[in-house]
């Protein structure tokens, strides 16, 4: 008798949890993993950039500790992250603002994210230095970071 409610309690669970996996879409987990990756960089770059530009007060060990987290976020491997059809056009993928353009533009899209993870490079040595140190870097990010998301991201649709 134990075993026919543990049996019919799983079934139950199985069917109850199928209409959730049905409901996701074909790269979603894809889609949710980049989209973490790229909240740590604006987390990470945001403290680095509100001290350069003098909104919050400079601190060598905040920034040291950014500047790593931000490197660390960089130089995570991504292969899985960018399934083809992962973009904002593929129907029934999660909320995503990834161009369909990403996975015909090769190798650039490849030469700017070499130009994140070297400018990111730069910046760690040198972002505890002081805030001239800072500012003389943090540009260079922010411009590789512009550099995708001028031709590779659809506008924001709030």
């Amino acid at each position: 008798m134990k075993k026919i409610i543990i049996f019919t309690g799983i079934v139950g669970l199985l069917f109850t949890a199928a209409p959730v996996i049905a409901e996701d879409g074909p790269h979603d987990n894809a889609i949710k993993a980049r989209q973490a990756m790229y909240q740590l960089y604006r987390f990470n770059f945001g403290i680095l950039g509100a001290m350069a530009k003098e909104k919050m007060p400079y601190d060598a060990d905040i920034a040291t500790e950014a500047a790593n987290n931000l490197s660390a976020a960089a130089n995570l491997g991504q292969s899985q992250f960018w399934p083809a059809g992962s973009d904002n056009a593929t129907e029934g993928n999660a909320r995503t603002r990834a161009l369909p353009i990403i996975w015909e533009s090769y190798p650039e899209i490849i030469e700017k994210a070499d130009a994140l993870t070297t400018a990111v490079a730069a910046l760690v040595p040198v972002a505890g230095n002081g805030l001239d140190a800072l500012q003389g870097v943090v540009g260079d990010v922010g411009d590789s970071c512009k550099g995708c998301h001028d031709d590779y991201r659809a506008e924001d649709k709030k």
